[in-house]
């Protein structure tokens, strides 16, 4: 039950997230919103991760790997939100919810052996994230459709380095370590620079979607971590449907509308990610 609820807990926050970042995004600049972010989920996680003091496991190689999780996760979500900014929901995040399948085939250059299946599902995909980019109209307008699936598809590999990273301290470091670290390189690397500079420049119409941003990344990635401790598999499967769940609130929220195509290449893309994970796992 621990898993279904982590899934499902899981695919409803980033699903939020996604949602509010696609309207903040448009009203300031996706740098600002991710400086906000990250600083309110370090802000959250801190308490939790201070309170016991520092592991000792924080050295050497889980060093850095957090590290790498951060900066991948850092990256990824700036071009997670430049897509929300030029793209549609309903095809940016199935893409990004693709990072399952980025992490399998970084394992795959790492010389890891995979499930048997996981070859045609990895081009199924990859088949999905094709049609889900056609825009299907031409000059400047496509050119512009075309930039949030591209974007869409940086942060999905992005998102899948920090998975896998991420894969070597779950059983190394207490889960509030895992949270709060990559989030606090995020701060120190990007947010302190971009205020310093001048360039986080907050609207008060942005500011509601943009906390209601930073919590609900936060909370999703612990409830997956929480539920992947009992089933990895059930989690994983579940928490990728956020993308799915986005795409319908979109619709029902914002009246976006797809070509038949890309709502082929959408479906492509959720079952191929679904089935990814469960053979992974």
């Amino acid at each position: 039950m621990t898993a279904i609820l982590g899934g499902l807990g899981a695919a409803t926050m980033w699903a939020a997230s996604t949602l509010s970042t696609s309207r903040s995004s448009r009203i300031v600049t996706p740098s600002t919103v991710l400086a906000c972010v990250m600083t309110i989920g370090a802000a959250l996680a801190a308490p939790p991760a201070l309170a016991g003091g520092v592991p000792t496991a924080v050295r050497g190689a889980n060093l850095v790997w957090l590290l790498v999780s951060g900066l991948a996760n850092l990256l990824g979500l700036l071009l997670a939100y430049s897509a929300l900014r030029v793209g549609k929901v309903g095809i940016v995040a199935p893409i990004t919810s693709a990072q399952g399948a980025a992490a399998a085939i970084i394992a795959i250059l790492a010389g890891e052996r995979i499930a048997p299946g996981s070859g045609p599902m990895l081009a199924l995909i990859a088949l999905g994230v094709a049609l889900a980019s056609l825009s299907g109209s031409g000059g400047a307008s496509a050119e512009h459709d075309r930039r949030g699936p591209l974007l869409a598809g940086g942060a999905a590999a992005l998102f899948g380095l920090g998975l896998y990273a991420s894969g070597h301290l779950s059983t190394e470091l207490p889960l509030a370590w895992i949270l709060f670290v990559p989030r606090l390189v995020g701060v120190l690397v990007f947010a302190v620079p971009m205020a310093l500079l001048g360039r986080v420049r907050l609207r008060r119409a942005a500011v509601p979607y943009i906390a209601l941003s930073g919590v609900c990344e936060l909370l999703g990635l612990a409830s997956f971590t929480m539920g992947a401790r009992e089933g990895i598999a059930v989690a994983a499967i579940l928490a990728s449907q956020f993308a799915a769940l986005a795409a319908i609130c979109a619709y029902v929220l914002f009246g976006e509308r797809l070509r038949r195509v890309q709502v082929a290449g959408v479906a492509a893309i959720v079952v191929g990610v679904a089935v990814l994970t469960g053979l992974q796992a």
